[in-house]
């Protein structure tokens, strides 16, 4: 039960696209991260996720629509939906989702999977 710093947490790691996870509630993970670029299409068969921009601007795009976040906005992605994430500068985001959930969902890349047990 000890206080969380976004500020600090965000400042403790530089790389894009590895969540870090920063808190755990009912099967639920807080994961931060960094991200810049165009992340790949996918999917997540049973998860949904939650993106909440921290810093930054950061678009969710679908096949037939973009949704683009600033600070203070949030999407969740329902269960099932094809969809990639961008961001032309860097951003910060805060994702809840089922723990255990990799980023990549359907897609095992070797520069974006994200290894599941990053806490910080």
């Amino acid at each position: 039960m000890e206080k969380i710093n976004l500020e600090q947490k965000f400042g403790s790691f530089q790389e894009h696209w590895r969540p870090k996870t920063i808190a755990g509630l009912n099967g639920q993970e807080v994961k931060v991260v960094k991200v810049q670029g165009v992340f790949p299409w996918h999917t997540h068969a049973v998860e949904e996720e939650m993106f909440l921009v921290w810093r930054g601007v950061f678009r969710v795009e679908f096949r037939d629509r973009v949704v683009e976040l600033h600070p203070g906005e949030m999407v969740v992605v329902p269960c099932g939906v094809e969809h990639r994430t961008a961001a032309d500068e860097e951003a910060e985001v805060i994702i809840f989702e089922p723990a255990a959930t990799r980023n990549t969902g359907d897609v095992i890349d070797e520069v974006y999977t994200a290894p599941l047990d990053a806490h910080i």
